[in-house]
């Protein structure tokens, strides 16, 4: 048992920062239309042995959408958006600096549409998932002038074997939407992080 969780912990390790382990929630898929997904708080998960005899270390991915309706009193603020390769794993991860949004996790069709305007996205790599997060913004509409807190790229590649490129698809009426294009249409996972907090999505890159 100590063997397998130690596997695990070496898998949430890299370039995204060794916290992104701690203080974990996993949102278990949901079908169509349900409108809420039900969550784990045990932060540890154990794995299982996967069709190469190996540790499966995205237990419960599948590609069905993830939903959970927001919760949160106050506007979520996007501070952060970054991607890293891991073991088994490419990791995408949204931080914010107040709270956690509600979020819509999915694969989508092409075109994919901006927020508010209308207008075409457009995204590289054969498959798109789209996130979509509710009562968040990447500006605190809050202070004069309505500074923005998220002041990254809005369109960036990670470099890492499944995620092509992430691109932000607008922000409108307090919902923000981001998508990724990926090389496949992959299993994935989506993880919920406190201190600070973080929307996390893994998908498999193997």
């Amino acid at each position: 048992m100590l063997a397998v969780t130690a596997l695990w912990l070496a898998g949430c390790g890299g370039d995204d920062g060794g916290d992104e382990r701690s203080s974990m929630s996993t949102s278990t898929p949901t079908q169509e239309g349900t409108g809420t997904s039900g969550q784990t708080g045990t932060g540890t998960t154990t794995g299982q042995t996967g069709a190469g005899g190996g540790i499966d270390t995205l237990e419960g991915a599948s590609t069905a959408p993830v939903v959970v309706r927001a919760t949160n009193k106050e506007t979520a603020l996007l501070t952060d958006v970054r991607a890293a390769r891991h073991e088994g794993f490419d990791r995408v991860v949204f931080e914010f600096r107040n709270a956690l949004p509600g979020y819509d996790v999915r694969y989508v069709e092409r075109p994919l549409l901006q927020d508010g305007s209308g207008s075409e996205t457009t995204v590289n790599g054969r498959f798109i998932a789209r996130i979509r997060m509710e009562h968040a913004l990447d500006a605190d509409l809050g202070k004069e002038s309505a500074p923005r807190t998220y002041t990254g790229p809005d369109r960036f590649s990670p470099g890492s074997p499944e995620v092509v490129e992430l691109v932000s698809a607008g922000g409108f009426e307090g919902v923000l939407t981001w998508a990724v294009g990926l090389k496949d249409r992959v299993d994935f996972r989506v993880l919920t992080l406190k201190s600070p907090a973080r929307l996390v999505i893994d998908f498999r890159n193997h």
